[in-house]
């Protein structure tokens, strides 16, 4: 890669006059989105849902695609494969994806909906995917050259995209070329996909980088930790964590401007805090982060004096094992959402294996009020099996769906606007799949839809859905997170 001159390193200022405009209402007429999270409910239904599929990390030399699923229970191809849209490149591993306008340009009549963005985790490339000429086989606009990116910003290693309401996009950054953590920032594109530069101010980059989410009425940004990418990208080792080389801090930024204002460390009840979302309801100043390794949900807030405080909101305890290669295992939360009205948490333990949902009407006490097992490591017929407090042994029972004995875990999760379907797919990251589920590069992963009780809470498995990415025309693929054409309630945000 090319070598970086520090003197590139300036500040991606947010267009603040199209910013503001938007949040006063300045600007009429119709834009992409929603004009609310409860408009965005009844909203219609998905019928698509595209996928990023991996075989980086495989034994398969084929480039990482764009898979699109149809998820239209009237139609004929209901719950296949219908398109891939292989990337030029191989050894990418893209991970999440995000849109070039979402809801937060609702205002804006002249914003579409039409370019997925696609980050690639470990070769720092970022893919721009047209969605509008045919949403059915989605075609490749543009690539982001890595070096590019990493000559004007000393950036590499991008994860979350957002759209902002000035019509540019941020990308957290999770290191350096060299895969320390001291690489890490917010890149930021323009309209155009061109780098406009890093987003945070010079000297107020995060420690560590992973997830964000931004909240205009209450001038604020939080991010989140997972760690240093020469760690993570070989696996998971404990002892990194005990080496400092993973994260336990939220980074607490002021909105539009970059600047950082505080830094919340969670402590051993916050290890490795992931995805983080505030309330969809943009005049609520909470949120929630799942910490994958304390396997804690963490609520943050703000206090009257504008300063942000942190609690423990819900927790899963680890349980004790036999036959692993720690005396205990961690839920390990690797992906969470809230639905569209801010009434339910839902969140996936990869390890354990389930799926659980929490009435969250009073953020301060979640209450769980649905659960359903759909793998994990303490499955019946698996090696491993759980102590319980007497000293007896069990195992979980995982149903087969149309035949298929479910494999890996639970991980990304999307759920329908209407807050009634949950899809879920059981990829983390290549190199944790294999450490922990290897059974996935051999099989291929597979994409699930949980039936949801949005009323009284509650779930369970659809039989009639089940999509085998153990089947693909180039072998066995690695499927990770879902996006819907029109939005949904992980990439949406409202101003």
């Amino acid at each position: 890669m090319a070598s970086v001159d520090v003197a590139v390193f300036e500040h991606g200022e947010v267009d603040k006059k199209v910013q503001n405009d938007v949040v006063s209402g300045c600007c009429h007429g119709k834009g992409p989105g929603y004009a609310t999270p409860l408009e965005a409910m009844a909203g219609p239904r998905e019928s698509l849902l595209y996928v990023t599929c991996v075989y980086t990390g495989t034994t398969i030399q084929k480039p990482d695609y764009l898979a699109t699923v149809d998820v239209d229970p009237n139609s004929p191809t209901f719950s296949k494969v219908i398109h891939r849209l292989p990337v030029p490149y191989l050894g990418d591993e893209l991970h999440h994806s995000g849109w070039n306008s979402c809801s937060s340009c609702h205002g804006v009549p002249s914003a579409d909906r039409r370019f997925l963005v696609l980050p690639s985790l470990i070769s720092g490339r970022i893919y721009i995917v047209d969605t509008k000429k045919n949403p059915k086989a989605p075609s490749l606009h543009k690539a982001v050259d890595p070096e590019e990116i990493l000559a004007k910003t000393g950036l590499a290693y991008p994860h979350t995209a957002h759209c902002l309401g000035s019509g540019d996009i941020l990308i957290s950054c999770l290191g350096g070329s060299d895969g320390k953590a001291e690489g890490n920032g917010f890149l930021l594109l323009d309209s155009e996909f061109n780098v406009k530069g890093r987003w945070e101010k010079p000297g107020h980059s995060p420690s560590f980088g992973y997830d964000f989410w931004y909240q205009p009425r209450h001038n604020t940004m939080i991010s989140s930790s997972w760690g240093a990418p020469l760690a993570f990208s070989k696996g998971f080792n404990p002892q990194h964590v005990a080496e400092g080389l993973y994260g336990r801090h939220l980074y607490v930024y002021s909105w539009p401007s970059g600047e950082l204002k505080q830094t919340l460390d969670l402590g051993n009840t916050g290890l490795i805090p992931l995805e983080i979302r505030f309330l969809h309801d943009p005049s609520k100043d909470t949120g929630f982060v799942g910490c994958a390794l304390s396997s804690n949900m963490v609520r943050f807030f703000k206090n009257p004096d504008e300063s942000w405080s942190h609690e423990v909101a819900a927790s899963v305890k680890p349980l004790k094992v036999q036959n692993w290669v720690l005396p205990e295992m961690p839920g390990l939360i690797t992906d969470f959402l809230i639905s569209l009205d801010d009434r339910f948490i839902y969140f996936s333990n990869w390890l354990h294996g389930d799926i659980r949902q929490y009435n969250i009407e009073d953020p301060k006490n979640p209450v769980l009020t649905g659960q359903v097992w759909v793998g994990g490591l303490i499955r019946k017929g698996s090696p491993v099996v759980a102590e319980a407090e007497d000293g007896s042994t069990f195992q979980v029972d995982v149903p087969e769906v149309q035949g298929q004995k479910l494999r890996g875990g639970p991980q990304m999760i999307q759920l329908s606007l209407d807050g009634k379907r949950l899809y879920v797919t059981n990829s983390l990251f290549s190199a944790w799949d294999n450490q922990f589920y290897p059974e996935l590069a051999e099989q291929g992963s597979h994409m699930l839809q949980i039936d949801v009780d949005s009323e009284k809470g509650g779930l369970a498995i659809n039989p009639n859905f089940f999509v085998d990415f153990g089947l693909e025309p180039d072998g066995p693929s690695l499927a990770h997170e879902m996006r819907y054409p029109g939005g949904d309630c992980t990439s949406d945000i409202w101003i």
